[in-house]
């Protein structure tokens, strides 16, 4: 992973006119809402932040899950991670193990600070053989590892709110830069000028002009919120932002709305002054972030951003991990859990591998679902009948009656669906349950912003590909339909939960197919997503077993709970390749042959 003082200087010399975005998270308290904000955090980091952060508890409270939060971020999310990292309740023996720690994880960014004092305690007290404050951790962090991580800290542009002495204070800050700091991140402020004065004071006291202090903005989400935070931290609120939230307090909707609306004119303000990028304290939430960067126009979707048509790892091993199989398109923090204990990883084709040996599907069941998912799941899966679970795949496609997720499909569909969605739902509502598909491209510009990806100048290239669930009936129509004598360039795979398999090939014969591939220039043809038939296997297990999320979420005694069992025993998850990516027409044949209108 590279540090982020590397990548804010490569942004400024290939971006100079570009502004750039950071995150910063918390680590919940529980398995659920660390699972809820893992899921978060794929989703918001699809928008490119140059880096996200996550916060260190107080007295190691939370330590281990902001370990485990940073670690899974590097693997499934491919971001740079930003680790919090405090004195409180810490020696140098203890630290040292978790610096070691991130180096053999490759996690080399840090945020060093003191911390507060624990819940227990009404004053900050430095633990006996630990460190009395940010700047011998800075000096520590140097001593021990020399210039390995990247080191940030924390300036205080009101002054520490245990810190009555503003002079003071200052020349704190200005003593962890001098201890080996690279950059900062300011504490929460709603009056740009007291940031602005701030980094000109310190510029006085001797902090390099270059030296980055990245503001840090805290959307308002709720007045109670707002104002607890604010007395807490001592913050000055400026009294015409008092007068906006006076007469719309009581209304949670117009607060948020507000709250976007100041985020973007200080964030715009402090761009325009001079600022490279804005620092954004999300709270573990979603909307105002993302609404406020988009706003700003942070964020461009007028052409493709990926490097590969799935989200890569930032962990040291994965590095040279280039191809992977379709069936996890979806679930990828899923596919990288499976396979992190292998030691070497597809590079080119996946035939590399042989038989990988997956690790089991770590299923957590209804028990490790927060009380507001449960509800979530009950309100949007309850059907009747086989036609009502077929119209909540259609809902699902639709984006209708708050169908918002499936088991296989944590996110709404992606904008490459919107060209299948009419052909997908004519699947569905003929009884063949769609989790997985991509229409066939030929030679889309890899910046092409529904389709592209990798380096520009180059060509991508996509096969026609689906999968499903249907009943041993539906696989019948398949079979007699897509036979080698009609469509020899069309290949499925069908299989029970018990393991039966079949297909219109030799499963002996069974190739790796690759199902996208790109052309750059100057490299070798990169096929990055391919179809496996040992990967199929493994991922048939997952995919079976994910019933089980539906049926937990339906009333005990509910008769539809013993239809969605019979689905799980007895339906075939089936997936389907049409070769020909020049002139096929995948969907368009299917749809006839399961309709009864096929020739």
């Amino acid at each position: 992973m590279p540090k982020i003082i590397d990548r804010i200087k490569a942004f400024q010399k290939d971006n100079a006119d570009k502004k750039f975005f950071s995150f910063e998270y918390f680590p919940p308290k529980t398995e659920a809402g660390v699972r809820n904000l893992q899921t978060r955090l794929d989703k918001m980091c699809s928008i490119n932040p140059l880096w996200i952060d996550v916060t260190w508890g107080a007295g190691g409270s939370t330590c281990d899950t902001t370990l485990e939060i940073c670690e899974s971020a590097l693997e499934c999310c491919g971001v740079d991670v930003l680790m919090h990292l405090t004195c409180t309740n810490t020696t140098t023996e203890s630290l040292r193990v978790v610096l070691e720690r991130c180096k053999e994880k490759g996690l080399c960014n840090i945020l060093a600070l003191r911390g507060d004092p624990p819940k227990d305690q009404e004053n900050w007290v430095a633990t006996e053989g630990g460190f009395n404050n940010a700047s011998d951790l800075v000096k520590f962090i140097r001593a021990e590892f020399g210039d390995y991580f990247c080191i940030g800290v924390a300036a205080y542009p009101e002054g520490h709110i245990e810190n009555d002495d503003r002079e003071q204070d200052t020349q704190y800050f200005v003593d962890k830069v001098n201890a080996g700091a690279d950059f900062a991140i300011t504490q929460l402020f709603y009056d740009n000028k007291t940031y602005l004065d701030y980094c000109k004071k310190v510029q006085g006291m001797g902090v390099p002009k270059d030296f980055c202090i990245f503001p840090g903005i805290m959307p308002i989400q709720s007045y109670g919120g707002f104002t607890r935070m604010t007395e807490f931290c001592k913050t000055f609120v400026p009294q015409e932002i008092k007068d906006a939230l006076e007469p719309i307090q009581n209304d949670d909707v117009a607060v948020k709305e507000y709250g976007i609306e100041l985020g973007v004119k200080m964030a715009r303000e402090l761009l325009l002054g001079g600022c490279p990028g804005i620092h954004i304290y999300t709270l573990n939430l979603e909307t105002s972030a993302m609404s406020i960067v988009r706003e700003l126009g942070l964020v461009d979707d007028s052409k493709a951003s990926r490097g590969k048509p799935w989200k890569g790892s930032n962990v040291r091993n994965r590095q040279k991990e280039d191809v992977r199989p379709i069936f996890w398109a979806q679930r990828g923090r899923s596919y990288i859990e499976r396979t992190r204990a292998w030691d070497d990883f597809p590079n080119g084709r996946f035939g590399s591998i042989e038989s990988p040996a997956y690790g089991e599907f770590q299923y957590s069941g209804w028990s490790g679902v927060s009380a507001k998912e449960k509800e979530a799941r009950k309100e949007q899966w309850q059907f009747e009948g086989v036609a009502g679970l077929s119209k909540t795949f259609v809902d699902f496609l639709k984006g209708e009656n708050n169908v918002k997720t499936l088991p296989w499909c944590p996110e709404r569909p992606g904008d490459e669906t919107t060209c299948l969605r009419k052909q997908l739902i004519k699947l569905c509502n003929a009884g063949y349950l769609t989790v997985n598909s991509q229409p066939r491209v030929n030679g889309a510009i890899s910046t092409d912003p529904l389709f592209g990806w990798g380096p520009p100048r180059g060509v991508v290239y996509q096969k026609a590909y689906v999968e499903f669930f249907c009943s041993p009936e539906g696989l019948d129509k398949i079979a007699k339909g897509f036979t080698k004598e009609k469509y020899p360039e069309v290949t499925y795979i069908a299989v029970s939960k018990d393991g039966t398999v079949k297909s219109n090939e030799d499963v002996d014969e069974l190739a790796i197919t690759a199902v996208t591939w790109g052309v750059f220039p100057g490299q070798e043809v990169q096929q990055p997503t391919v179809v496996d038939f040992h990967s199929f296997m493994a991922w048939k297990d997952e995919a079976f077993t994910l019933w089980n999320d539906w049926y937990e979420a339906m009333p005990t005694g509910d008769a539809n709970r013993e239809l969605l069992n019979n689905v799980r025993d007895t339906w075939y998850l089936v997936n389907i390749v049409d070769n020909n990516f020049l002139c096929g027409d995948l969907f368009v044949n299917m749809g006839e042959m399961v309709t009864g209108l096929a020739k």
